[in-house]
């Protein structure tokens, strides 16, 4: 049976609604003006536990049978992902059990715990973070939600663009940070099915650009090294979310690491807000690529505000 992306997005807003917050969308004068474009800032920095990955949580969470529920759920992630799914079990009565990586920041661990996940700790490595998380699915029956590459966890994140969307329907243009996939796909099918002709660009660290290249190869690539201070976007495309993106993104942008710190700042000093590196990545691509988003009515989403203030990009 054919997947009904539009139908399947409308259910899930009426499902997430209650549990999160509609987040506010803020412009700025000054920013438009060093653009050219006209900018409106989907601030998900203001979501519930800081990040549009609630919703995400929330939506999966939501949609597993009472006997999954009772079992709990498992989830891998040292930040944002973490913290959402310990909120999201912890505010529908279910338990929930991290796998986090031995060098996450403390400060996210904290909050896991203020949100009563169960934290297990991992080598920092992808391949112990799953084995781990399937040790907890075989022993105690819990059902795995993956950070990024989950169908209801992507509707779950295309619920911050359909917002948008509702408020500005004529934008040209929605621009997402570009990590695991799951934003940038769930924003795609808002842009795809609720937009008046709206393109969906993603924005990438130039030196994390596995995205990119994925969309130009027509398969998955990864990343052989390299690093950047967006941390949220070390990480690789799914087989759930990839065709999703090749289908509906138009193409991806890349900032270099100091141009990100730059709209970093910006962002910080004109929305007077707090937004964490890898929000401020497509602010980054657009100012890198002027010409594109020149006159245009641009939707950008504000993934995140959860910053270690002890150790500031800038």
């Amino acid at each position: 049976m054919a997947i009904n992306y539009k139908l399947d997005l409308i259910d899930t807003v009426a499902r997430v609604k209650p549990h999160v917050h509609q987040t506010p969308v803020l412009t700025s004068s000054l920013i438009n003006k060093l653009t050219g474009a006209s900018l409106h800032f989907k601030c998900e920095n203001f979501q519930k536990m800081g990040a549009f990955k609630m919703r995400g949580a929330v939506n999966a969470i939501m949609q597993l049978t009472d006997a999954q529920k009772k079992a709990g759920v498992v989830t891998h992630s040292s930040g944002n992902f973490a913290q959402a799914v310990s909120l999201a079990a912890r505010n529908l009565g279910i338990k929930a059990y991290i796998v986090m990586p031995s060098n996450a920041p403390k400060v996210k661990m904290e909050a896991v715990k203020n949100y009563d996940g169960q934290i297990i700790i991992s080598k920092p490595t992808l391949a112990s973070r799953e084995e781990e998380a399937e040790k907890i699915v075989q022993e105690k029956g819990a059902t795995f939600i993956h950070p990024s590459n989950n169908y209801n966890v992507i509707l779950g994140q295309g619920t911050a663009a359909y917002e948008l969307l509702k408020k500005h329907p004529n934008l040209d243009v929605i621009t997402t940070p570009v990590g695991g996939g799951g934003l940038i796909a769930g924003t795609s099918i808002a842009g795809q099915y609720f937009g008046i002709n709206c393109k969906t660009i993603g924005a990438e660290p130039a030196t994390m650009d596995d995205a990119k290249r994925s969309l130009k190869a027509g398969k998955i690539k990864f990343n052989d090294g390299g690093t950047t201070v967006a941390d949220g976007l070390r990480t690789h495309l799914g087989d759930i979310n990839f065709p999703i993106i090749q289908e509906f993104v138009d193409d991806i942008y890349l900032a270099e690491e100091q141009q990100i710190i730059d709209a970093m700042k910006l962002i910080w000093q004109y929305l007077k807000i707090v937004v964490e590196p890898s929000s401020a990545v497509p602010l980054a691509a657009i100012l890198a690529n002027p010409a594109y988003f020149k006159n245009k009515k641009v939707g950008v989403i504000i993934s995140g505000g959860n910053v270690d203030l002890e150790n500031l990009a800038f």
